[in-house]
């Protein structure tokens, strides 16, 4: 057997083709063009690199993209006016504060300062509530892209056995509770959980999401499983320095139903489910049925 790999590139392609048509709906027939502010504290390389991403593809699907760079030392109490400027201004849809803050930066406090209907990452302590009690929220952009991924592949995930491995706020428990959403039956395994290679044995479905470089190796996939490979890891192969997943692609390829490659896979559904929030967050701010296809 050799699995299906699941084009990420192609899948974001298309969610960033339905958010276009979305936006130009709402231009012509509504007169609104949903905003997207992006604020960066800093100059880390890895987000400066993925902020001009983002500006670029929300320039590309028609909407407006807001970019705000500050100082690394900028002071807590000035990022705070910033975001609730941004609250307050009408053309703003969503609001991402770009991560990690500089450590003199409370992370958390920053996050819940963005109105939770504009927080297109998902983070928001309310958005969190909201989704592990099963009603409408904003979603993390990464579990959501791996759910789209999955519906398409499988239809309906009913009744599926799911193991997603790691617990982190940001994909293993956001992710947990999509699949649970979905009517699967969910475990949530980690560092600690005993015998984690037969756990992942039961798993019609796998989300990998540890970053430990291949930690997940193909004997411990089900045969005809479908692996979700979140995990993005630098390492040096054959005086190379290359990026791997989660996973060892090279053997889950070959006992998987269905497969994401790293990179390729999860990676560029990250960017194409925000614009996908922020016309989500424009669509509910305005009163107006949300897009199909492109929310949990």
């Amino acid at each position: 057997m050799t699995a299906q790999i699941i084009d990420g590139k192609a899948f974001a392609a298309s969610v960033r083709e339905k958010v276009a048509g979305h936006v130009t709906r709402l231009k012509e027939e509504n007169g609104i063009t949903p905003g997207l502010a992006v604020v960066l504290v800093g100059e880390d390389p890895a987000s400066q690199v993925y902020v001009r991403s983002k500006g670029k593809q929300t320039v590309e699907v028609g909407m407006n993209s807001f970019e705000h760079k500050l100082d690394a030392d900028t002071s807590e109490a000035d990022l705070l006016a910033l975001v609730e400027q941004l609250n307050n201004d009408p053309e703003v849809h969503g609001i991402l504060v770009q991560l990690p803050l500089p450590k003199h930066l409370n992370e958390d406090l920053v996050i819940n300062s963005i109105a939770p209907e504009k927080d297109v990452d998902g983070f928001h302590i309310s958005n969190v509530g909201l989704l592990g009690t099963g009603q409408k929220s904003m979603v993390p952009c990464t579990p959501l892209g791996s759910l789209m991924m999955l519906r398409d592949h499988h239809g309906s995930l009913s009744g599926l056995d799911a193991v997603v491995i790691g617990r982190s706020n940001i994909v293993g428990k956001p992710m947990a509770q999509l699949l649970l959403g979905d009517s699967c039956t969910v475990t949530i395994a980690h560092s600690r959980t005993k015998d984690l290679a037969d756990v992942v044995r039961r798993a019609d479905i796998v989300v990998a999401a540890v970053g430990r470089p291949e930690m997940v190796p193909g004997d411990w996939i089900k045969p005809g499983a479908t692996v979700i490979d979140v995990g993005i890891n630098r390492i040096e192969r054959d005086g190379k320095n290359v990026l791997v997943g989660d996973v060892d692609f090279a053997s889950a390829k070959d006992v998987a139903g269905a497969i994401t490659p790293v990179p390729g896979g999860v990676g560029p559904m990250t960017i194409a489910c925000l614009l996908a929030n922020t016309v989500t967050a424009c669509c509910r701010a305005n009163g107006l049925s949300e897009p199909e296809g492109l929310t949990a």
